[in-house]
């Protein structure tokens, strides 16, 4: 069903498009040795490449090349095995040379797609239309001093993938998921964290509205969005805005504006620059980035697996397509449950780490890269169910001392004497007691009461002090009142 926002004129579709820049993970600049680190004090991540000093001549990072081509292929992208750099020229006082190195007629990757999953359990694909490898600008800081900018040059050089989706989105939702996917994709193959509260991932959102069956009207870029909640929140807001401005008989006009997540409204910035406004032309320090065929399939033999497809595999393992997704939605989850279920019954391990598991992280506010247990002791306590050791129950219990004490789960059964009853004549011999010493309720099942089967099996299960096994103990009952 097709999202729409209704106008005084009849409703309305809206078109959106995202530019996402996503921080690349390496240890070094995209042109020079200078650290990347998140956090460092302000202007000590800084080389003279950085700085624009005369003279100084970039070098490319290969490693920061190898992460885009990785990214690529994670997108089921073109790789242009022959791309350039181009020089982006405007002025901006974090800008140290007054030019900005990027890409422009040449990106390093070409077309690919995202499959995204929407709530209603439908996909849709959402094109990429190219990858293109550029650095960073610095940090200006106005908050510092009452009169004063303060300029903060540790990210200035910092490489950046600028990621551009076709205008294929049509509501919230969608620009949401999109963004959620592009994020997890990046994690999966570790070209970028996708820590948007630290700015290494951030997207312009282009949003423009039309009635149905028109061509496309003129969009305008919501800038530098750091959150997917906010994402979603300018989408419609921007939608809204153009909505009344057409409604009204005016004309919205191409510009570029902010979101104020305060009052959930979008300002204007400034009008929107044209390619020509920038003046690119080939950096003439750079020659063309050239790769090798070879290498570029080294990396796509190397690449982990990513969400689809481990999603697809949870599925054939007899996960229902809602576990898979909430196992898959984060590559550390993921790895957590590959291990808990190793060589056990899959359905059992994802019933125990999306129940159990996930409520003690949220009650213990924890993270799954800081379990408060470990997949193989998780593991290991449904072996002890599996092989009747423990009942349900009792492995709930020992779950919550695992919790408390780190210990593994073997070790806390044999302290606490904690093991079940599998034993038919230690079992019997108790039913035998609970049947004497409730005669009266005895006759009455055998009169007909079938619903007082559950009392024994209770009378039962507390005289062992919930060790029997839950199986046997019915059985046995059974086989005693009959």
């Amino acid at each position: 069903m097709s999202y729409t926002i209704e106008g005084e004129t009849g409703p309305w579709e809206i078109v959106v498009g995202l530019e996402v820049h996503a921080q690349v993970i390496s240890e070094a600049k995209l042109f020079s040795g200078a650290a990347t680190g998140f956090g460092a004090a302000p202007n000590t991540q800084v080389s003279f490449v950085d700085a624009g000093f005369p003279g100084m001549l970039p070098v490319i990072n290969r490693e920061c090349v190898a992460q885009a081509v990785r990214t690529g292929l994670g997108l089921n992208a073109q790789i242009n095995l022959w791309s350039r750099f181009d020089r982006k020229n405007y002025f901006y006082a974090d800008l140290p040379n007054g030019y900005q190195i990027s890409q422009f007629a040449h990106p390093i990757i070409g077309t690919g797609v995202v499959e995204i999953t929407l709530g209603d359990g439908s996909t849709k694909e959402i094109g990429v239309t190219r990858l293109h490898l550029e650095q960073d600008a610095g940090k200006s800081l106005h908050d510092q001093h009452p009169t004063k900018s303060f300029i903060d040059l540790n990210r200035a050089g910092v490489a950046l993938m600028e990621i551009v989706s076709e205008p294929d989105m049509r509501s919230p939702e969608e620009a949401g998921a999109y963004l959620t996917k592009l994020r997890q994709i990046l994690r999966y193959l570790g070209t970028c964290d996708g820590n948007m509260d630290e700015g290494s991932m951030r997207a312009d959102v282009n949003v423009s509205v039309r009635k149905s069956g028109e061509g496309f009207r003129t969009r305008c870029e919501v800038k530098n969005v750091n959150s997917i909640r906010f994402v979603m929140q300018a989408v419609e807001a921007e939608a809204r805005r153009q909505i009344e401005v057409w409604e009204t008989g005016g004309e919205v006009t191409q510009e570029t504006r902010l979101f104020d997540t305060g009052r959930g409204t979008t300002r204007s910035m400034r009008s929107k620059e044209d390619a020509h406004d920038y003046r690119y032309f080939p950096d003439p320090d750079l020659p063309p980035l050239v790769l090798d065929a070879a290498w570029v399939e080294g990396l796509r033999a190397a690449l982990p697996e990513l969400p689809d497809a481990r999603r697809a595999r949870y599925v054939a393992m007899g996960l229902t397509p809602y576990d898979a997704h909430v196992l898959t939605l984060e590559k550390e989850t993921a790895a957590f449950f590959d291990v808990v279920a190793r060589g056990r019954d899959a359905k059992i391990a994802a019933n125990w780490v999306t129940g159990d598991f996930f409520a003690a992280l949220n009650r213990l506010k924890r993270d799954i890269t800081d379990p408060p247990v470990t997949a193989e002791n998780l593991g290991a306590l449904l072996d002890l169910l599996a092989d009747n050791t423990l009942s349900g129950k009792l492995a709930k219990e020992v779950f919550e001392i695992m919790i408390e004490t780190g210990k593994s789960p073997g070790a806390i059964v044999e302290e606490k004497g904690l093991k079940q009853v599998t034993d038919t004549g230690a079992i019997e011999a108790v039913i035998d007691g609970v049947l004497a010493a409730n005669a009266d309720k005895v006759a009455e099942y055998r009169s007909g009461k079938d619903k007082l089967f559950g009392f024994f099996v209770g009378q039962t299960m507390r005289a062992m002090q919930g060790k029997g096994n839950p199986a046997l103990v019915n059985e046995l009952l059974k086989k005693k009142l009959g």
